[in-house]
């Protein structure tokens, strides 16, 4: 083999390793973790709903909620598989992105429609009533 020949491999292995380190790995016990937080993350919201324990309607749909936030991030760190140090960090800075680009349009759609509930005129007398 010449120099230049062997020159020519060299950059393919250390691009090669560089990969193959950058990729985490999973094994089936972080699967079976995931799994497990997600049957839990579903059980107790379902069980709240079912039972009536809590009683009061928005109560119940803000714990709701928030086991749904916790099963978002559940599911995308361990079955997407999303870090900081995947693809150098860019999927989670394009994560945070939409999380602020959603959560602006979600609650100023919220903002939006309470003023205009607010401040629109009231009906005319005798609007509602059936004929």
């Amino acid at each position: 083999m010449t120099a230049a020949h062997s020159d020519s491999h060299e950059p393919a292995k250390v691009h090669e390793a560089a990969h193959v380190d950058d990729v985490p790995h999973f094994s089936l016990k972080h699967y079976g973790i995931g799994f497990g937080l997600s049957v839990v993350l579903t059980a107790i919201p379902f069980w709240l709903v079912m039972s009536g324990v809590l009683g009061d309607k928005v109560v119940t749909a803000l714990i709701i909620a928030v086991f749904a936030a916790a099963q978002v991030g559940v599911h995308m760190i361990f079955f997407l598989h999303l870090n900081t140090k995947s693809q150098g960090g860019w999927n989670f800075l394009a994560l945070v992105f939409t999380i602020i680009v959603v959560g602006t349009v979600l609650f100023g759609s919220l903002w939006v429609m309470y003023h205009l509930n607010t401040n629109m005129m009231p009906g005319m007398p005798g609007m509602h009533e059936q004929p």
